[in-house]
């Protein structure tokens, strides 16, 4: 199957259910996320960060994504580069993605209007649709770290005039999740007030949440079990809040953090168990199976399970 257009994912989700999007690096994340949503029956967005492109190569992402829609050939599942700028975003749209993301939230408001709009007018020419982003999440990610000083939440008065002078077709908001396994700090969480101000000036809109991995006190335990050293801090998002802001307009949850947890967990207590082994398929093969596992339960907390095959597959 081919990739579809995230807009049709999310006319069918809103306010009913948020697909993952779910950044991916190595064959085994790919191959972990694409059995989850087949065997599941459930929507995905396939997400690639310019960290990803540079690490991998561009090519070799592509490729993998489209040789694991052929294996599971039943999969609905939109290409979408993450956190990309002018020069990713380019060659995206050259390489199939259905779906950019221009991340010009650190620049002022009409910086990040004019240049949102110009990648739009380039993007809806190839019926691509555009993500941007308005506010600054805090927290690490790839090669980005944003101090918690430094972030502000999305303005609800700017979200209505972004869009409309923009013309973006999803937008991503800041309020109060961020990047990384430090999500919040003491009492702290999402700022539900804010989000449901942008929704009521964007009604039927959809919104993003970056930064939205849950960060299990479970699989952090294990990580320091086995020599690890994170710090107990560590933490994300309830499933509870993740249902709360599908009903607050949010189409489209990032995942990113969590699977990386996973594999430091996996391979941390393979090898400490088993320290005269080091042949890297059999980690490798229980963390798609950890994978594939943690993901469907992730889709059952989205809503997202089991929706899949009553989408209308319109380009």
């Amino acid at each position: 199957m081919q990739p579809v257009s995230p807009k049709i994912l999310y006319e069918h989700c809103y306010g009913r259910y948020a697909i993952a999007a779910v950044n991916v690096f190595t064959m085994e994340q790919v191959h972990g996320l694409f059995s989850a949503a087949q065997d599941s029956n459930t929507p995905v967005i396939v997400q690639i960060t310019p960290a990803a492109r540079n690490y991998a190569h561009p090519k070799m992402l592509r490729n993998m994504v489209q040789a694991a829609a052929d294996i599971y050939s039943r999969t609905v599942y939109a290409v979408h580069l993450d956190h990309g700028v002018e020069e990713h975003i380019d060659d995206a749209i050259n390489d199939s993605y259905t779906s950019v993301m221009i991340d010009a939230s650190h620049d002022d408001f009409e910086t990040n209007i004019r240049r949102t709009r110009l990648v739009v007018e380039k993007a809806h020419a190839r019926n691509i649709v555009v993500e941007a982003e308005l506010g600054v999440l805090s927290g690490v990610e790839d090669d980005m770290s944003v101090d918690d000083s430094k972030a502000r939440y999305t303005d609800p008065a700017q979200a209505r005039e972004f869009v409309e002078r923009t013309g973006c077709d999803s937008l991503a908001v800041a309020v109060g999740t961020s990047h990384g396994a430090y999500k919040f700090s003491g009492a702290a969480g999402i700022r539900f007030d804010v989000l449901e101000k942008i929704q009521q000036a964007l009604p039927a809109y959809p919104l993003v949440l970056h930064g939205s991995s849950r960060v299990s006190s479970k699989i952090i335990h294990s990580i320091n079990e086995y020599g690890g050293r994170l710090e107990s801090n560590a933490s994300g998002v309830p499933d509870d809040d993740v249902k709360k802001a599908v009903a607050l307009g949010v189409c489209k949850v990032n995942i990113a953090t969590d699977l990386r947890l996973l594999w430091t967990s996996v391979h941390r207590r393979f090898f400490h168990e088993q320290p005269e082994l080091f042949d890297p398929i059999i980690p490798g093969k229980e963390y798609m199976k950890a994978y594939r596992e943690f993901m469907i339960e992730r889709f059952e907390v989205l809503g997202s399970k089991g929706k899949a095959s009553s989408i209308k597959l319109k380009q």
